[in-house]
Parts: C-alpha cells; structure tokens; sequence
C-alpha cells in the first residue's frame, strides 16, 4: 500500500503510517493540481488539507485510491459524490480546531478595537511614539453575532463572554433551546446583523452563503460594527467591503480567508498577493493561520492516523 502526504500536516502521521504501508510526502507544501494527478496515480491513501482541489480529473487519475484524510474541517475542495461514487471514503477532523480558530477570532477582535496593527507599524517602522492617536473601544458591553453555532462558533462564544459580551447566533440547524443552553439568543440573519458590534463568520461557503455580506447586508448594519472572517473568503464580497471601509460605513474587517487566497501561482510561486483592501488601516488579515497551532495539529493529526487505521483496516 502507498500513502500520498501533502501540506503541512503533523509529522506523526507519516510516522505512524510509515508502520503499514509507504508513505510519500511532498515537503510539507500543497500540490498544484497537475502535480496531484501525477503524484496521486498508485496511492492507496491520500492525506492533506484543502489544497488543490480533489476533482473528477483527479479522482479518475487516482487508480488505487481508498481513502482521502483532510486535515481541517471543510471539505469544499472535494468532490464528495464523485468520490463515493468510486468506492472512495472521505473523513476530516470536525472540531478539533475550534479553540484555535476561537482564539484567533478574539485576537482579532482585539486588534481592530486596539488598532494594536497600525500602532505598532508607528512605533516600529514610523518611529513614532503617540499614545494619544490610537483611542479604542472595549469588547465588554458589545453584541456578539455569531453566523454558525457550530464547535467553533460556540467557542468563540464561551471566550467572548468572558469579556462581557452579549451573545446572539445563528444557525438553521438549532432551535431556540440550543442557543439557550450556550448563553445565547438564537435569531435570524437580518435581525443578527442589525443588532450586532461585531459579526463573527463560522458557516460553510455555498451557492446560499456566497456574497452574504455585500452591499446591501453591510448596509444594514450598525455604524461602527466589525466583521470577522474566519470561514471562507467567498462569503464576504470583498469589492463591496472595501467600498465600506473607505467610506467609514463600519468599524473595520478583519480576517483568516480571502476569496482568491492562492493567487496566481499560489504558494510555489514569487507572483505577489494583493486586494485594495490592503489599503485599509480597518482590514485586518493573516494567510488563513486558523488551525495553524501545534496543538491543533497534534490532535488532528491523530484523529486521521485513527481514521486511516480503522477505514483500511490496519492493526
């Protein structure tokens, strides 16, 4: 048996894996999707994260391919009714990066109410020192309106009441009581985005939730309020928030995700990265660095070693 490794994943894996079968890895780097078609023709397994997309071109190169292990949570990027159509089992690690994804969340939460970036681009690079320029505004008091009241969503939750923060959420699939039980208000999305300081994004990207946040919803919400993107940039039109931003309509927008994150040639490239947004002292953003701890790593990486043991069949 062959497995195929690609991406950054925790080193374990391959260390477990490399007990029962030969295991391949591709530098701790994504594949492009040419190099997957080449590279995945003879795996019996494939592990990686979100990159490049798992299509019908690739699944029909992958002759001997089982099982497919995502290292993350969403599973977009493959084509799942092609997949199992195969014979081939799809498995990711739900939940196993929330406090992560949830720390990060409050992190930026607290940069775009500190404007913690821009006073240290003064300090640092401008060399200067004025205390008096940078006046935030505390978390305690605000609305929280968390979209997907999933893992994450609920442990964005949990910390932000510790700062004081009222919690309103959304999520079609609870009913009232669910958010009850978390300390939370259960609503929909036009009311959420009415009420809320800050609007925190933990749902899927799909044809529904595309271009959620536009012109129109940005609109309607509260002057001053923040959006935070943790999920996937598509869900936000990126266009209309800069607009936003530049017209002071709303407090800033920070995020984890931006809707063409491998630009060009993507991460093996030298090809520059770049959005008007990035013009904006109110954006704030990292190259999604969500699940990018080491301990999140370590615990997905053992759910897949499990997951992989238990589909194949290995003892």
């Amino acid at each position: 048996m062959k497995c195929l490794i690609t991406d950054a994943v925790y080193p374990g894996i391959a260390e477990e894996l490399k007990k029962f079968m030969d295991v391949k890895t591709s530098d701790g780097k994504p594949l492009s999707k040419e190099e997957m078609i080449r590279e995945i023709a003879d795996a019996d397994v494939l592990i990686m994260r979100v990159d490049p997309k798992i299509d019908r071109d690739v699944l029909d190169a992958a002759k001997n391919l089982k099982a497919i292990g995502v290292c993350a949570v969403g599973l977009n990027h493959v084509d799942l009714e092609y997949a199992k159509e195969k014979g081939i089992q799809v498995f990711n690690a739900p939940g196993l990066n929330a406090n992560a994804v949830a720390e990060l969340t409050i992190s930026k939460m607290l940069d775009i109410s500190r404007h913690t970036i821009p006073a240290n681009q003064d300090v640092k690079v401008n060399h200067i020192w004025d205390k008096y320029k940078y006046v935030g505004r505390e978390l305690r008091g605000k609305t929280l309106g968390v979209m997907g009241f999933g893992r994450i969503g609920r442990r964005v939750a949990e910390l932000a009441k510790a700062f004081g923060m009222t919690i309103v959420a959304y999520d079609p699939f609870l009913k009232p009581e669910d958010f009850e039980r978390e300390g939370a208000k259960g609503m929909g999305i036009d009311e959420l985005i009415k009420v809320s300081d800050f609007i925190s994004l933990h749902i899927p990207l799909t044809p529904e939730t595309k271009d959620l946040f536009n012109k129109k919803s940005i609109a309607e919400m509260k002057d001053g309020a923040v959006v935070l993107n943790m999920s996937r940039g598509g869900i936000v039109n990126e266009q209309d928030m800069y607009e936003a931003l530049c017209a002071g309509r709303i407090g800033g927008y920070a995020a984890d995700v931006m809707e063409n994150e491998l630009a060009g040639s993507g991460l093996s490239g030298n090809d520059e990265f770049q959005s008007p947004l990035f013009s904006c002292d109110n954006f704030v953003i990292s190259p999604h660095i969500g699940a990018q701890t080491v301990d999140a790593s370590r615990d997905i990486g053992l759910h897949i070693i499990e997951k992989v043991k238990e589909v194949m069949n290995l003892k």
